[in-house]
């Protein structure tokens, strides 16, 4: 365990020590007082709707071991606070800006340690490719990984302080929906392994293509070394356009014959999961996974990559494969009391993403009936309604017996679209709330249904699901 102590934070951020000993231990970083426990240290984060310095006086009172405050607070804030410390043991850093104080910290951690970094990126399935690389390294390393969704700017850094634990691997997602994020994150993490999963149309309204969200992505690939490898898919035009000038080594994952690590015999069993067999370096293997559909298939090949790059054999890979679920509302799969059966896919969405979860609907041969809960797919800007009309497209194409569509207006185009390409209009619903879309669903569904809930966060078809587990569970 690498002890920080305030001395090394101070050295790390260019900060300075107004209070508090040199020497004095720093415990968990934390930025929201809310979680802090005695001996924490709370770095105070200025965001759009809160000013974590408001709580630094509170995160000191709940014994907090110290606090990063930047400089224009300190001009008025420092000796009030000073003042209510009195001879508690809370040292007090004034750094320029908390933030990049955050970030440095982690930034010289990573390079302090000799833990080696897999960062992941994509617009599709990094959260899932996450757990699945980390579960599969923990065969043989000992492993951290983000907690949750914590990917971001903040997130990533937070989860880096992880490495005090000096573990021999760290498997971390890197989020964005803006040019330049990726960068920061990868100057950040210095990571030895990056893996590209896919292009696709997440976050598209900030883009004006989805070639603006390649070259986004594609920052993944600088300031690397000829020692770094990339796993990358060899089935996304978008990716393998962009990796030719990776100085290091570079392993493809796919479908593709050319891919180095590729699925052939590819059979979906709709609900209950996938399964194929793997052609890799290290030789074959039939490989059975309850994680839904093509796409998450395709992220446990590039886990399987990885973890083959780690000296995990191949064959243990097969084992922890298959025990394999989906995470909480990401595909997860509910049966329920009465009869009902519930994919709860409402974490969030995107058109590609839509696509994926009703192909898994469409090769389900068991359900009686099969009925789709759809929310509005946000972040798509002046995209939105061509791209929901297509997927209302796709979801006519599906086999579904109902349709309900949630939202603002490119959801009604999805429920629209999809009565032009055949859908009895009957059968198709549109609304707007997801309060009225759960008290829909309690009256539609009956023993025998497949039900399908997708959405963005904002569109709360999460709500839709609990409703169905409380009312059929």
């Amino acid at each position: 365990m690498v002890s920080l102590t305030m001395q090394w934070v101070a050295a790390a951020t260019a900060g300075h020590l107004a209070a508090g000993a040199p020497d004095a231990a720093v415990g968990r970083v934390v930025t929201d007082s809310r979680a802090l426990a005695p001996g924490d240290f709370f770095v105070a984060l200025r965001g759009a709707r809160f000013d974590g310095h408001t709580f630094v006086a509170d995160a000191v009172s709940r014994g907090a071991s110290g606090v990063v405050v930047d400089a224009e607070w300190a001009a008025y804030g420092l000796t009030p606070l000073l003042d209510s410390i009195g001879d508690r043991p809370a040292g007090v850093l004034v750094v320029t800006d908390t933030l990049v104080a955050l970030q440095d910290m982690a930034r010289v951690l990573r390079s302090g340690v000799g833990t080696r970094v897999v960062a992941i990126t994509g617009s599709a399935g990094k959260t899932t490719t996450k757990e699945t690389i980390a579960t599969f390294l923990a065969a043989k390393h000992r492993v951290v990984r983000n907690k949750g969704n914590l990917n971001n700017h903040i997130g990533l850094p937070l989860s880096l302080m992880d490495l005090r634990e000096e573990p021999d691997v760290a498997v971390m997602e890197l989020g964005m929906n803006h040019a330049g994020e990726i960068r920061t994150l990868v100057g950040i993490a210095d990571p030895d392994v990056r893996v590209w999963t896919n292009v696709g149309d997440a976050h598209l309204g900030h883009f004006e293509s989805a070639d603006g969200i390649a070259d986004a992505k594609a920052e993944i690939l600088e300031a690397a070394e000829p020692r770094d490898l990339l796993v990358c898919n060899a089935d996304d035009t978008r990716v393998m356009a962009r990796v030719g000038a990776f100085p290091g080594r570079t392993v493809t994952f796919g479908f593709s014959q050319f891919a180095k690590v590729r699925a052939v015999d590819v059979e979906s069993r709709g609900i209950a999961g996938m399964r194929a067999r793997f052609v890799t370096p290290a030789g074959e293997q039939v490989i059975e996974t309850g994680l839904l559909g093509r796409g998450n298939l395709q992220n446990v090949l590039a886990a399987t990559a990885v973890a083959l790059e780690f000296d995990v054999p191949l064959a243990r890979i097969a084992e922890l494969a298959a025990d394999l679920r989906p995470a909480s509302r990401r595909g997860s799969v509910h049966r329920l009391e009465r009869g009902v059966t519930l994919i709860d896919d409402s974490y969030n969405s995107s058109p590609a993403a839509l696509r994926r979860a009703l192909e898994v609907v469409r090769q389900e041969p068991g359900a009686f009936r099969k009925i789709a809960v759809l929310g509005e797919m946000l972040e798509l800007g002046a995209h939105a309604n061509g791209l929901h009309e297509s997927c209302g497209v796709e979801a006519a194409g599906s086999g579904l017996s109902a349709l309900v569509a949630v939202g603002g207006p490119p959801a009604r185009e999805l429920a629209s679209a999809a009565v032009r390409a055949g859908m009895p209009a009957d059968a198709v619903y549109y609304i707007e709330e997801s309060d009225a879309a759960a008290e829909r669903m309690e009256h539609l569904l009956r023993a025998g249904d497949l039900v399908l809930v997708k959405g963005s966060r904002g569109s709360r078809t999460d709500l839709v699901a609990d409703r169905i587990v409380e009312a059929f569970g």
